[in-house]
């Protein structure tokens, strides 16, 4: 288990560059499109700020070879440094403008494909979100994102310029000192290919340390959660020693794995500077037979180091271009799924609430093996008020879901006034249900903010108006700040009751045909329940309510009940008729529930 979640981390971060892994990372460039001529302007001065750098070690050797008393095109050594000192300013100024477009192109392109991200994920239908933990959605959207940005800002403005310096350096010593170069690049091949192959051994053990440190890891996670276990049997001496067994593996795959960086490093040192020396002997020899001046020498040793940091760079930046195509997959990935059905503005057409279950069957599509409602047959006419009883898990939240059309109904038909649901504009269906949740999670901003959500377009007037209704202004009023006060994360600084309240005034507000209430007073105190209790009666006047039962004793003035069990309606009719049912299931759980 361990090793394949260490392997999974590594193939996550990771990807191989070949031809379908580049066109991951050129789905990103779309983005980049719009700002196309910045992105080219600023190529542009990357190629002038390469190649003006790549003219120092030139001009530097002629200040040598001037000093030494050759004739160049300017004899003067002072003048030479001043030539020297432009070339870096002009150098500087055509990197300030390569960097500053190419921000520019980047956060603007970032902040194109984050807006693509979030409209796309709450587009998408629930089915997506019952497979995916919110971490790893907000991952994509912060992370992923921040290393395309990395990528697109700064890896491949460095990637061109290293390949830029390593081809033009080249190709300038190819010209201008040929015998020492082609001497210098016939020591290539033999450096590559020993680094290769130690870093494919590297690489290999460094997977390794990674794979058994995963497995202690996982001792560490086990032990945690199993703590009061450990405990009572006494084990915590054998969990000690089990991790300490851990640690041993990676302490001694990693110094195998350090043994060979080791000698990768002492080999790379010693043929690094073995071939500088080479090819400064041989440099030498050519300045003594006078092939060579001292100033093309020290040039030759300037564009060799200015080659040698691009060819090194190249190998973090290669890491970084795998990173991103890792980052870009996932991005894609969600930008190419298929949102919900179009929830585009609609013709407003008066909904009555008159809502009827036809031989619905339904199964999750996360748990198709499951059956969550079994041929569900109900009718509420419109302006009545019906309760959904049952036990946790009998299939009331799952009604609610397909009447909002969050999951398609699969088997049967959901009409509402008739018409199948199925047929209803999705913005135009949700717009005529309200809900008021048990649990009410508020969005982080003021009062105000919260109540106006349901009709963002709410005059103030609108506003208090619902606030009153809903019982809610006469606490809010108390506040210092009133509406504008914060509620804050998830409404935390608000009690359970008021709460309620603001969600119920939001419902108000939305004025919707069909309410949904999922027993919005069981966790409140007396004084709390009376009050959402007395702004309820408000709300649910000339509307269809379902009620969602978690205590029986709130549901007694309703119309009809329907009694669920396991998927099915084994019951209906109203409080008084379920509980004269000497062995109803409805009477069984009013009795167990007074007993308590």
């Amino acid at each position: 288990m361990a090793k394949k979640r260490g392997a999974t981390l590594e193939e996550h971060e990771k990807r191989k560059l070949n031809k379908e892994s580049l066109s991951k990372l050129g789905g990103i460039f779309r983005f980049i499109l719009p700002y196309k001529i910045n992105f080219f302007i600023g190529m542009l001065f990357l190629l002038l700020s390469s190649l003006t750098l790549l003219t120092f070690p030139f001009v530097a050797g002629k200040l040598i070879d001037t000093a030494s008393g050759e004739a160049w095109l300017v004899n003067d050594i002072n003048s030479i440094a001043l030539i020297l000192l432009e070339i870096l300013l002009i150098q500087s100024i055509f990197s300030f403008f390569r960097v500053w477009l190419f921000a520019k192109v980047s956060e603007r392109s970032m902040r194109d494909i984050r807006i693509a991200l979030y409209s796309k994920l709450v587009q998408l239908p629930m089915t997506f979100f019952d497979k995916r933990r919110t971490g790893e959605l907000i991952s994509r959207i912060t992370a992923d994102v921040s290393m395309l940005q990395d990528t697109f800002s700064v890896t491949l403005a460095e990637l061109f310029r290293q390949i830029i310096t390593l081809v033009a350096g080249i190709i300038f010593l190819m010209v201008t000192t040929p015998k020492l170069t082609l001497f210098m690049l016939a020591t290539f091949p033999v450096l590559i290919i020993i680094a290769m192959i130690f870093g494919k051994f590297i690489r290999k053990l460094s997977k390794q340390t990674q794979d058994e440190l995963a497995a202690a890891n996982v001792i560490v996670e086990e032990t945690l959660h199993s703590i009061m276990t450990v405990k009572s049997f006494v084990g915590e001496e054998y969990e000690s020693n089990r991790y300490r067994k851990g640690l041993n593996k990676v302490v001694n795959v990693a110094l195998k794995a350090a043994g060979f960086r080791g000698a990768f490093i002492s080999f790379i040192i010693f043929a690094l500077f073995g071939g500088i020396v080479a090819v400064m002997w041989y440099g030498a020899t050519l300045v003594a037979s006078g092939d060579m001046s001292i100033g093309d020498l020290v040039s030759f040793v300037l564009y060799t180091t200015f080659i040698g940091g691009s060819i090194a760079g190249l190998g973090d930046i290669y890491g970084q271009i795998q990173k991103a195509i890792g980052s870009s997959e996932r991005v894609l990935e969600i930008l190419q799924e298929s949102p919900e059905e179009s929830t585009a503005d609609h013709e407003a057409i008066p909904v009555k609430g008159t809502i009827q279950f036809k031989n619905v069957r339904f199964n999750y599509p996360t748990r198709p093996e499951v059956e969550v409602l079994k041929n569900i047959n109900l009718t509420i006419p419109a302006g009545e008020k019906v309760a959904l009883a049952g036990h946790s898990g009998a299939g009331k939240s799952t009604i609610i879901q397909l009447l909002l059309k969050f999951y398609p109904v699969q088997n049967g038909a959901v009409e509402i006034d008739g018409k199948s649901i199925k047929d209803w504009n999705l913005k135009q269906l949700r717009s005529n249900i309200g809900i008021v949740p048990q649990e009410v999670l508020l969005f982080g901003g003021s009062i105000r903010e919260n109540i106006a959500y349901a009709k963002p377009e709410a005059t103030e007037e609108e506003i208090i108006n619902a606030a009153k209704k809903a019982n809610a202004l006469q606490f809010i009023s108390k506040f210092p700040e009133g509406m504008d006060t914060k509620v804050g994360e998830r409404g935390i600084k608000l009690s359970g009751g008021q709460r309620q309240r603001v969600a119920i005034a939001r419902a108000i507000l939305k004025d919707p045909a069909i309410l949904i209430l999922d027993e919005a007073t069981s966790s409140l105190d007396a004084e709390s329940e009376a009050l959402v209790q007395e702004a309820l009666d408000e709300l649910m006047k000339n509307r269809t309510t379902i009620i969602i039962a978690h205590r029986l004793s709130t549901i007694r003035k309703v119309d009809r009940i329907y009694v669920l069990k396991e998927g099915e309606i084994v019951e209906k009719g109203t409080h008084e008729e379920l509980t004269l049912q000497e062995n109803g299931f409805y009477a069984n759980l009013v009795r167990l529930q007074f007993a308590e």
